[in-house]
């Protein structure tokens, strides 16, 4: 059910549009670093807001007065699920619009049973993945990190430089699994910036889509073998559990580089590490379990870099996740469409 705006009287004059009753619902350190000014200012603009304005649970006779008469919640880390006794403490709730990326954590069955709107900001949090992801390719081609760390154990003799395969960037085979909002983003950058051939394994996604961002559809079989590059962007979903393991990952070339951003629970962790072992490039923004515990042979191995989850929107990032969210409100009230919306089947096959 989605709000629409108040109509013309007979006079001809037009009313104000509705102003939706909005708790913001999330712990306080993200709601101080996604709601600026800027904001802030948008947020009062197009809701009615009471105190609090915003809530990191539902525990106080203050917030659950709220939630009896609020249709809008805007959401985001921290926020609560919003299971039946959320649901029934707010009758008069209509919209969940999430001002961050997965919804899996806080929405469950029950809101898509009730029939709300539900929204995510994940199309402007997958653009620094997308970055970071970039990076990390292009370093990989030459080996930087690894060549890096080199470098402080070898000083003054350079003849390491050899002994990590080719270092270049051109005629190499970048291999993405899953098409996903980062996915194409990073088809797109590499695209564009015409260095490599682009591999996609993705087996719900148009071929068509796949070829139309200069990219070709693949099998993961068939491509692992040509991978220079294994990038991951699947969602984390029970049929993708491990999906690279130990076969996987000797299938890769000698010298190839793996890079996860999405989530490490696509990789069997001890694989990794055995082939991390014997060779294998790796860098891991995300770990199963993340953070990996502190004896994981990981940490010490020099072909392999480690950075704590920090791929997505952090920071001053987020407040760009913030402003989806504020858009989708703004819409939502002026009675137009969402444009990110989130269905119980859409959740199948995304994060």
């Amino acid at each position: 059910m989605t709000a629409t705006a108040t109509p013309s009287t007979g006079s001809g004059t037009v009313t104000a549009p509705r102003r939706p009753e909005t708790l913001l619902l999330m712990n306080d350190r993200t709601r101080h670093t996604q709601f600026g000014h800027e904001e802030l200012d948008r947020l009062h603009a197009v809701a009615s807001l009471g105190q609090p304005l915003g809530a990191a649970d539902l525990d106080s006779g203050a917030v659950r007065a709220r939630l009896a008469e609020v249709e809008v919640l805007i959401t985001s880390w921290g926020c609560p699920t919003l299971d039946h006794r959320v649901l029934r403490a707010a009758p008069r709730l209509r919209a969940v619009l999430h001002a961050a990326g997965s919804v899996r954590g806080h929405v469950p069955d029950a809101v898509f049973d009730r029939g709300l709107l539900v929204t995510t900001a994940a199309d402007s949090n997958a653009e620094p993945v997308a970055q970071y992801t970039l990076g990390a390719v292009l370093w990989a081609f030459k080996k930087v990190p690894f060549l890096a760390m080199d470098a402080r154990r070898s000083r003054e003799d350079w003849s390491y430089l050899h002994r990590r395969g080719e270092l270049s960037g051109r005629d190499r085979t970048v291999v993405l699994v899953g098409f996903s909002r980062i996915g194409r983003r990073v088809a797109d950058f590499l695209h564009t910036l015409d260095l490599a051939r682009v591999l996609v394994v993705d087996p719900v996604v148009d071929p068509a889509e796949i070829i139309a961002a200069g990219a070709r559809p693949a099998q993961l079989a068939e491509a692992l073998p040509q991978a220079d590059v294994l990038s991951l962007h699947a969602p984390a979903l029970p049929g993708t559990r491990h999906m690279i393991g130990a076969a996987q990952l000797a299938a890769l070339p000698p010298g190839a580089v793996l890079i996860n951003t999405a989530r490490g629970s696509l990789v069997d962790t001890a694989a990794l590490e055995t082939a991390c072992r014997a060779g294998l490039h790796a860098v891991l923004d995300v770990t199963d379990p993340e953070p990996l515990p502190a004896d994981s042979p990981l940490y010490d191995l020099h072909n392999v870099v480690l950075t704590p989850h920090i791929a997505g929107s952090l920071g001053s990032e987020t407040r760009t996740m913030a402003g989806a969210a504020l858009t989708e409100l703004e819409r939502y009230a002026a009675g137009l469409p969402p444009l990110a919306p989130v269905t119980r089947q859409s959740l199948t096959t995304q994060a």
